[in-house]
């Protein structure tokens, strides 16, 4: 075998195990910190277990301030969730229009789409709360979701998908049939979308989920946080003292238990999303 393509075999390779580390590392590092106690997260070895006091920071987790730890982990659920389905539909139902009907000015509407990709989220929120502060629903629930139903990339990546998989004969078929323009999206065109969808719909839920500015400028009450903005609550307590024990081990505790059901999401949609990934790769 050659040895200049065994060498160059083994770069990808060297820089793919780089890479897996990078990701890799700080995931070890809360796993690792999640087991010790408030001493032991900073006198003892960072990479490596100590003493085991895993389960006792989960009972502090979940006791501390009354259990609230359970209200933000409900509300990052809920926000997640309803954000997750409703911008999965909007999406569904624009990326099918924009593939699928003719109607006027749908290419500029669409080039105004793939501009709105290029926008930071960050840098919509001021304006989204002056809206949401003029409608009066700035520090409720609404305040968050209805901002995370629009979603630009879920719309693109739904609109290839339905462009290259949905074939337009089988869509005449069913409007010969007698089938109306919901009948045939419904009964035609979003089963053949499933993989996209399921896509659109874990990257809308894991951006819910992990979202924090948004809710940081909507909400005050403690009891609407979701867990990103609620572990923030307790960080800054703990950094100013407030005339209380400084208990970093059980923040670090709730960041682990935050993506545990990420996780879990990931794993349980796994066979359909990494379909779904592909979209547009093969025509």
């Amino acid at each position: 075998m050659n040895p200049t393509k065994e060498r160059a075999g083994i770069v990808p390779h060297l820089v793919m195990g780089v890479m897996a580390i990078y990701f890799l590392l700080p995931f070890w590092w809360l796993l690792v910190a999640a087991t010790k106690d408030n001493d032991g997260l900073f006198l003892s070895a960072p990479l490596w277990f100590s003493d085991f006091h895993l389960v006792d920071n989960l009972r502090t987790v979940f006791s501390q301030e009354n259990g609230i730890y359970l209200v933000w982990l409900r509300n990052s659920a809920l926000y997640a969730v309803v954000s997750g389905v409703g911008a999965t539909a909007v999406s569904a139902l624009a990326g099918y229009a924009f593939a699928k009907l003719r109607f006027p000015g749908r290419t500029k509407l669409f080039a105004l789409l793939l501009g709105l990709i290029m926008v930071p989220a960050t840098a919509l929120v001021l304006p989204t709360y002056l809206l949401m502060s003029k409608a009066g629903l700035v520090d409720s629930i609404w305040a968050v979701i209805l901002p995370s139903l629009l979603n630009p990339f879920g719309v693109y990546l739904l609109r290839v998908y339905t462009h290259e998989s949905v074939p337009d004969e089988m869509l005449e078929a069913a409007r010969i049939d007698g089938a109306g323009e919901l009948r045939v999206f419904t009964s035609v065109a979003l089963p053949a979308m499933r993989p996209a969808l399921v896509t659109v719909l874990l990257f809308s839920m894991v951006a819910s989920w992990n979202n924090f500015f948004l809710p940081l400028v909507m909400l005050s009450d403690d009891h609407l946080f979701p867990l990103t903005v609620g572990l923030r609550t307790w960080y800054m307590s703990a950094t100013l003292g407030n005339g209380g024990e400084a208990l970093f081990n059980v923040i670090v505790t709730g960041a682990l238990v935050a993506i545990v059901p990420l996780i879990a999401a990931f794993l349980l949609l796994q066979r359909y999303w990494r379909g779904g990934l592909t979209i547009g790769a093969v025509k």
